[in-house]
């Protein structure tokens, strides 16, 4: 699953900082960046934001002020070069407050925390499936029959206990179909069932393929994310 984000930030370095570390975070896409709050007001009232990173010092609409003032805002994570309005913005319920600059390790904490607050998914809990075309028709997948899924540049290949399912499409198209609640994103080449995964042991997961194990490897932006898991017991 994919998630839409939304910059809001006066400094030009700074959106670029946070625009180059989102790059490397495949969960999430990038809708906009903007230079202050009335640009993000428009792009707020235009698409469905899930993540908004929030500057909190901008002329004539602080973050603050503009965050108090959207009644259906997104989730938040405040981002300054000041660490004197860190309370306020806990107060406001905010994910997170990063002080600038800002680093891809301290960046990745944050998201890996608003990630960790998605209770819910895109999807209702009554399907247990989706269709991909592939041979020509449409194959229904379950779920829960999914080993996990490989990407190969354009492709798709969903590997199953007994078979696989080629299909043309990119993993970010397909991830955006997948419960959250049940698959997670460890590579850029790779998505596995939690359900399925047996180990875990250092940079790999094990999960049984027609009755061997198979090792699959663990990217290095997706680490702390699978170990919130672990700590979750949610593994």
């Amino acid at each position: 699953m994919s998630y839409k984000v939304l910059i809001v930030d006066d400094e030009p370095l700074a959106r670029e900082i946070l625009e180059s570390h989102l790059e490397s975070l495949d969960q999430f896409e990038l809708v906009a960046s903007c230079q202050n709050a009335i640009e993000a007001n428009d792009i707020l009232q235009k698409e469905s934001i899930d993540l908004m990173f929030l500057d909190i010092q901008m002329p004539k609409i602080t973050g603050m002020e503009f965050l108090k003032s959207l009644t259906n805002p997104p989730e938040v994570i405040m981002t300054t070069a000041y660490s004197d309005y860190a309370v306020e913005g806990f107060n406001l319920n905010v994910i997170d407050y990063l002080l600038k600059p800002i680093s891809l390790e301290r960046l990745m904490q944050a998201t890996n925390k608003f990630i960790a607050k998605q209770g819910s998914t895109k999807f209702g809990e009554e399907d247990d499936f989706f269709f991909v075309k592939a041979d020509k028709k449409m194959i229904k997948i379950h779920f829960n029959d999914i080993l996990y899924i490989e990407g190969l540049k354009d492709y798709v290949i969903i590997k199953k206990n007994d078979s696989r399912v080629i299909t043309l499409q990119t993993m970010k198209s397909l991830e955006a179909k997948l419960p959250d609640s049940i698959f997670m994103r460890i590579h850029r080449s790779y998505i596995v069932n939690i359900n399925k995964i047996n180990a875990i042991f250092g940079s790999m997961v094990e999960i049984q393929e027609g009755g061997k194990p198979k090792n699959i490897p663990v990217g290095k932006n997706y680490k702390d994310l699978l170990h919130d898991l672990i700590d979750a017991n949610k593994l």
